[in-house]
């Protein structure tokens, strides 16, 4: 596989990312990534779904999302367990059930560690609303992805809740460029 820089916009440090994955990223999110240093994940169908970005963009502002979920029907989804309430049910959970504020601690601290050994960022939180809260089930689930299961115990079960979103096929055709499903015979 072809190995291209990471977009102009990223930081000189960044790792590579295939050109392929570059342009089905780019069409996922319908503008050309934004810090890419890596593809952290892949959907099942193959396509990046999770990628890692830089701490702070190549223009000196921060961007600590470190795990940016990019498949649009995965976020999708998420969406919807978002507006049924699960944020508010699992931050709920976190002020009664002590182990598992614990492990969301642990989680956050994990997210931490991660970010900062690419590049410090002095008073950001991690993200998601970690340690205390559910802010954002799609950075929790991307977390997950990217880290493996045990890691992130919310992100863990929201994962749990989703569709098999990759059923119907690539959200996007690798190659496709910005902004479109490409190939003849690729599902979006």
């Amino acid at each position: 596989m072809t190995q291209t820089p990471a977009p102009k916009d990223a930081p000189a440090a960044e790792s590579a990312v295939a050109a392929d994955d570059v342009a089905a990223i780019a069409a996922q999110l319908g503008r050309v990534p934004r810090g890419l240093r890596a593809v952290a994940h892949r959907c099942p169908c193959g396509l990046p779904d999770v990628v890692e970005t830089a701490p702070r963009l190549e223009d000196g502002s921060p961007f600590p999302t470190l795990f940016y979920l990019t498949c649009p029907r995965a976020a999708s989804a998420i969406g919807t367990l978002e507006a049924d309430g699960v944020m508010k049910e699992q931050t709920a959970r976190l002020a009664e059930d002590p182990e598992l504020a614990a492990a969301y601690q642990r989680a956050h601290e994990d997210y931490i560690a991660r970010r900062d050994a690419i590049e410090v960022l002095e008073g950001f939180p991690s993200a998601g609303g970690m340690p205390d809260r559910v802010k954002c089930l799609h950075v929790l689930v991307g977390h997950s992805l990217a880290a493996g299961p045990g890691v992130n115990p919310l992100g863990d079960e929201a994962l749990a809740m989703l569709p098999e979103w990759w059923r119907k096929g690539p959200c996007v055709c690798a190659g496709a460029g910005e902004g479109g499903s490409g190939a003849e015979g690729c599902d979006k």
